[in-house]
């Protein structure tokens, strides 16, 4: 995880080095890039909950879901977060906010009805794992400007003469802004799908350790994945959105390209290092 932000480092900052050279009208679309960006960070969350029609429960509503949050945060040393259930056939979980202490934990209706006590427990020791690392905002950090990336591009293809220098160069600046900011873009959003891949696979073992149950997390894992299978595709396809990459598990049953462009691990890596762990776990019994 650390190289991969190293290398989106690098990327940035070549990014960075050309709005400085093009001039103050690229240096102004970066900004107003900044300020939409700052909208999402601070509203993300609740436009995710919002678009799998999710609301907040209380524990009278759902005690046994809010008795395994209560129990693995204090285990965890964390605050207990907000939990919400979606109405969707799709089993999945996931977790949003920005923080420990803004952090909502979200369970679909499908997954409190396939699986049993212990694994749904391992399941939200997964996402609370996720809270705990701040991934969110990791991730929503890590595409900041490949976010300004994009919006650059776009932008680019949209007013053509929008970067002004003041002299006859203006058109070449602006075409090396574009091809930086796609290069930059497409480059980036790659590095952002391994960095996904790494973080289940430390979300994976947070559970592991935080349950103390590896085999809990493979039962549910291998049980989403039969389900999955059996999921209406208006269900599937309403799900795979930007949302997709923070579920537990990918929506999409079948993988039609390259593990490039994935942002969950496959999932027989997943349960080939939950069984290594569990080993571990057991020899030091």
């Amino acid at each position: 995880m650390l190289l991969t932000m190293f290398l989106l480092g690098l990327l940035y900052a070549v990014l960075i080095g050309v709005l400085i050279a093009a001039g103050a009208g690229a240096i102004t679309i970066a900004l107003i890039a900044a300020v939409l960006f700052g909208v999402q960070l601070f509203t993300s969350d609740k436009i995710a909950l919002f678009s799998l029609g999710a609301r907040e429960v209380s524990p009278q509503e759902a005690p046994e879901l809010h008795a395994i949050i209560d129990r693995l945060c204090v285990q965890a040393n964390l605050p207990k977060p907000r939990v919400a259930i979606a109405e969707t056939a799709m089993p999945n979980a996931f977790a949003v906010g920005r923080s420990p202490k803004s952090a909502t934990v979200c369970c679909t209706t499908g997954i409190l009805a396939l699986l049993s006590p212990g694994e749904l427990e391992a399941v939200l020791g997964h996402e609370l794992t996720h809270v705990q690392n701040r991934d969110v905002v990791v991730m929503t950090i890590a595409s900041f400007f490949a976010s300004i990336a994009a919006f650059i591009t776009q932008v680019g293809f949209w007013f053509g003469g929008a970067f002004d220098n003041r002299d006859q160069n203006s058109g070449p600046a602006f075409i090396v802004v574009i091809l930086v900011s796609a290069v930059v873009y497409v480059f980036s959003w790659l590095l952002l799908q391994a960095l996904s891949r790494y973080r289940e696979f430390a979300a994976d073992r947070g559970s592991a350790i935080l349950t103390g149950r590896p085999s809990a997390l493979i039962s549910a894992l291998l049980k989403i994945d039969g389900s999955m299978q059996h999921v209406p595709k208006q269900d599937l396809r309403a799900a795979s959105s930007e949302l997709a990459a923070f579920y537990i598990f990918p929506p999409k049953t079948k993988e039609t390209l390259t593990g490039l462009f994935s942002t969950h691990p496959p999932l027989e890596k997943r349960i080939a290092a939950l069984q290594r762990l569990e080993a571990q776990l057991q020899g030091t019994a």
